[in-house]
C-alpha cells in the first residue's frame, strides 16, 4: 500500500492506494507545533492497516513555517575574507525603486556571527590564497562560545571548486562534531554569491529543526509498526528519502504545495489537457501555477517573503514556479483604517478556526461567508454549527459598518477574496503573455472548487476540472511522483568556442554523480533516467533562457539545433530574437529521476439518473441575482456523463462545487467534474 500525507495550515490530508488500485482519503486537523502528531492522527482516522504500508510519502510546511516565523536556530557564517557583508549588500534591483525610505530585509545571520577567513579561488576554481586553518580554528571556537547551533560555509567561486569548503567542513567536524554544518557546494553549484550564500544560510538555519521533525515522525511511524520506505516531497516536484531531506532541508521549502501542481500535470496528461492552470485553495492560502504543454515550470529564481515593498530572501534551489497569496477558507474579513473591507492574509487557522467551528473564533472568515450565502451546508461540518451565531458575527463585524444586509456583507467577503485570487491567477497567465482561453483550470484543495467557477468566468477560462478527491489532491499528487534530484552546475562558455570533449565529460560526470546518489538511496541504475537542460543567453545579457537539450554526444549538428531552439524560446519569452548575436552557456542542468512504482488509475463509471444524486433544493445567494433556489447533488452519487445545469451545488466530503447559472458539468470516466464555464 502507498500512503501520502500533506500538512497544510489548517488540515492534514491523507490519500492511500492499495495493491488492487483502490483509493481512500482522510482529513484531520493540523497539530502545531507537533505536526508529526497530526500525521499519525490522520493515519489512524483513515483506519488503514499501518503494517501494510510499504511506501510512505510526506509533504510538510515545517520548513517554510520555520523561515517565515523565524523559528530556526542560531546560525553562524564562515565566508571568504572581504565578503561578510554580501547579505547586506544583496542586489540593487529592489522592487520599490523610488522609495527613499526603503529598508533591505534583515539578514538571518547577525553581523557579529559572520566571520571571514583568508582563502581565495579564481572563477576557474584555481587556488589563489590557501585556506588559513589557524584562523578557521579560532572562528570555530568563537562560534562554540556564542552557542551557535548551525554553521553555514560559503566561499567565493566554490561552485567551480569546493576544495576549501570540504576542508572547512572536515575541520569543523573534527573540532566540534555536534554542530550542524552546511557547505554551499552541497546545496547548489550555481554562481551568484549573494543568492548562493543566502541559500546556504537558510539551509543551516532550518537543518536542526528539519532533522528533529523527520526523526520524530520516523520514530512515531516505527512505533506504530510501519516498516515502509519513507520519502518526502521536494520543491522541485519530486521526492527524496528522509535522510537526504535532513541533509538539504531547504529543498522542502514548498514541499506541500508543489505536489498538487505536479498532480494536475499528471491528471492533464491522463485526460488530454496539456495546458493547465493549477489552482489550490486551502484553509490559509491560495496557490496557483501554470503548466504549458504538460510541463511543470521549475526555476531556481525563487524567493520567500518577496513583495512589492520587499525583495525578500532568494533561495537558489529548484522550485516549481508557484504564486501564493494569503487567502483561504480561514482568511479573516476585516475593516482597515480607511473603512474598506479586506480579506486575509490573517487566518483563523485550525484553532480557533472560523466562527462556524464553534471553537472560539470571533472574526468572520471566507468559510463563514460561504455558509451564510448557502454555498455550504451546516450539516457538512464536523462541528455543531450555530448558523444564527455565524450570521450575527457577519452582521456585527461587517454588515453594520457598510449598512448592508448580512447576505450582502457575506457576498462582499467572497468577492474580495475572489478578487485577491484573481490577481494571483493573472500573475501566472496574462502578465506572462498567456491567453487564459488556451488553458483549463484544475481546481483542488478544500476551497478550490467553491471559488473556481466564478474566477474562471472572470479570467476567461472555458473549462474547469475538479479532480476526484479534490480536497486532498496535493497528497494524491505525491502518489504519482518519482524520486527527483536536480544537478545544476555553472559552466560559462561561448557556444562557438565549445570543446566537445570537455562538455561531454561534464555531462558524464554529473550523471555519474546522480547515479551514485541513487545507488546510495537503494535505486537501481535501470530505474534511473536523465533529462538535460542548459541555461543560455545572448552575449552581454544578464539573465538566461532554459533550453532542453538531447542526451546525445555533442557535435556541430547538435549545437546548431540547440542554438535554433534558444532563439525560438527567447522570442517566446521576450518577444524578440537576435539570430546574428553570439550566444553562451551559463549553466548545465541535469534532472535525474528515480522511477518508483505508481498506482494505475481505475475508471469509475457510474450508471443511474441525476435525481438519484439529488440531496435537496436550497436557496443560494448569487452575485447580481440574490437568492436562487438551486439543486444540491451528492458528488459520490452523480452518474457518469449526465449533464448538470447551473445554478447548482455539488457536495462531497470536505469540499463543495458551485455551479452558476449558464454553466454546466458532467462526471467523466475517472470521476472528475468537467465544468463548462459558459465563456465563449
Amino acid at each position: 500500500m502507498r500512503v501520502a500525507t500533506d500538512i497544510g495550515g489548517t488540515f492534514t490530508d491523507l490519500v492511500y492506494v492499495d495493491d488492487a488500485g483502490n483509493f481512500g482519503i482522510a482529513k484531520s486537523s493540523t497539530t502545531p507545533p507537533k505536526f508529526e502528531q497530526g500525521v499519525i492522527n490522520v493515519i489512524e482516522k483513515s483506519e488503514i492497516d499501518q503494517k501494510s504500508i510499504n511506501t510512505f510519502i510526506h509533504g510538510t510546511t515545517v520548513i517554510i513555517n520555520a523561515l517565515t516565523e523565524r523559528k530556526g536556530v542560531k546560525t553562524g557564517l564562515i565566508t571568504t575574507k572581504g565578503f561578510r557583508d554580501v547579505l547586506e549588500i544583496a542586489r540593487g534591483n529592489r522592487p520599490d525603486l523610488f522609495n527613499a525610505q526603503y529598508e533591505k530585509p534583515e539578514p538571518f545571520v547577525e553581523r557579529y556571527l559572520r566571520h571571514e577567513v583568508e582563502e581565495r579561488l579564481n572563477y576557474k576554481g584555481e587556488v589563489l590564497v590557501p585556506l588559513n586553518k589557524l584562523q578557521l580554528k579560532s572562528i570555530i571556537e568563537s562560534f562554540r562560545n556564542e552557542n551557535v547551533e548551525a554553521i553555514a560555509v560559503s566561499y567565493l567561486h566554490s561552485y567551480a571548486n569546493p576544495l576549501h569548503e570540504i576542508e572547512t567542513v572536515k575541520m569543523i567536524n573534527e573540532i566540534w562534531p555536534e554542530v550542524e554544518v552546511t557547505a554551499s557546494h552541497e546545496v547548489t553549484k550555481e554562481w551568484r554569491e549573494y543568492e548562493r550564500t543566502n541559500t546556504t544560510i537558510l539551509n543551516a538555519y532550518v537543518q536542526p529543526i528539519a532533522s528533529t521533525y523527520i526523526d520524530n515522525l520516523n520514530t512515531k511511524l516505527h512505533a506504530n509498526e510501519t516498516t515502509s520506505q519513507n520519502y518526502i516531497m521536494q520543491s522541485n516536484g519530486g521526492t527524496t528519502t528522509f535522510e537526504q531531506a535532513k541533509r538539504i532541508p531547504i529543498n522542502m521549502v514548498e514541499s506541500g504545495p508543489v505536489a498538487g501542481i505536479y498532480g494536475a500535470a499528471v491528471l492533464g496528461e491522463l485526460i488530454g489537457e496539456k495546458n493547465i492552470i493549477a489552482f489550490d485553495i486551502g484553509g490559509t492560502t491560495a496557490k496557483c501555477s501554470l503548466i504549458e504543454d504538460g510541463e511543470v515550470k521549475v526555476s531556481t529564481d525563487y524567493s520567500i517573503e518577496k513583495s512589492m515593498r520587499s525583495s525578500g530572501y532568494p533561495i537558489k534551489v529548484p522550485v516549481v514556479d508557484i504564486v501564493e497569496i494569503g487567502n483561504g477558507g480561514g482568511s479573516i474579513a476585516w475593516i482597515d483604517d480607511a473603512g474598506s473591507l479586506k480579506v486575509g492574509p490573517q487566518s483563523a487557522g485550525a484553532l480557533p478556526g472560523p466562527v462556524a467551528y464553534g471553537l472560539g473564533g470571533t472574526e468572520p472568515t471566507t468559510t463563514d461567508a460561504n455558509l451564510v450565502t448557502g454555498r455550504l451546508s451546516p450539516e457538512n461540518f464536523d462541528y455543531n454549527v450555530d448558523l444564527t451565531h455565524v450570521r450575527e458575527t457577519v452582521q456585527e463585524k461587517i454588515a453594520t459598518h457598510f449598512n448592508v444586509t448580512t447576505e450582502e456583507a457575506a457576498l462582499g467577503i467572497i468577492r474580495i477574496a475572489n478578487s485577491n485570487m484573481l490577481n494571483a491567477l493573472k500573475l501566472i497567465s496574462i502578465r506572462k503573455g498567456h491567453n487564459p482561453r488556451d488553458f483549463s483550470l484544475v481546481a483542488f484543495g478544500g476551497g478550490g472548487s467553491m471559488h473556481a467557477t466564478a474566477l474562471a468566468k472572470e479570467l476567461g477560462v472555458k473549462k474547469v476540472i475538479v479532480p476526484l478527491a479534490s480536497p486532498v489532491f496535493s497528497a494524491w499528487g505525491m502518489l504519482m511522483t518519482d524520486l527527483r534530484h536536480d544537478f545544476i552546475k555553472t559552466y560559462i562558455k561561448r557556444i562557438n568556442e565549445i570543446d566537445f570533449i570537455d562538455i561531454n565529460n561534464q555531462w558524464s560526470s554529473i550523471e555519474t554523480e546522480a547515479t551514485e546518489q541513487y545507488t546510495s538511496e537503494g535505486i537501481e541504475q535501470k530505474d534511473t533516467s536523465f533529462v538535460r537542460y542548459i541555461d543560455m543567453r545572448y552575449l552581454g545579457q544578464e539573465h538566461t533562457v532554459k533550453v532542453p537539450v538531447p542526451t546525445d554526444t555533442w557535435n556541430d549538428q547538435l549545437v546548431s539545433g540547440i542554438v535554433e531552439k534558444f532563439h525560438e524560446l527567447h522570442e517566446k519569452n521576450y518577444t524578440f530574437k537576435l539570430v546574428d548575436a553570439n550566444t553562451e552557456i551559463v549553466n548545465l542542468h541535469v534532472i535525474a529521476f528515480g522511477k518508483v512504482q505508481k498506482p494505475t488509475l481505475k475508471k469509475v463509471e457510474k450508471s443511474g439518473e441525476l435525481n438519484e444524486a439529488l440531496i435537496e433544493e436550497r436557496n443560494v445567494y448569487f452575485e447580481e441575482k440574490g437568492w436562487i433556489s438551486s439543486n444540491v447533488y451528492s458528488r459520490n452519487e452523480l452518474p457518469t456523463n449526465k449533464i448538470v445545469q447551473g445554478p447548482a451545488i455539488i457536495e462531497e466530503k470536505a469540499a463543495v462545487t458551485v455551479l452558476y447559472e449558464g454553466q454546466s458539468l458532467y462526471v467523466d470516466v475517472y470521476g472528475n467534474l468537467i465544468i463548462d464555464t459558459g465563456v465563449e
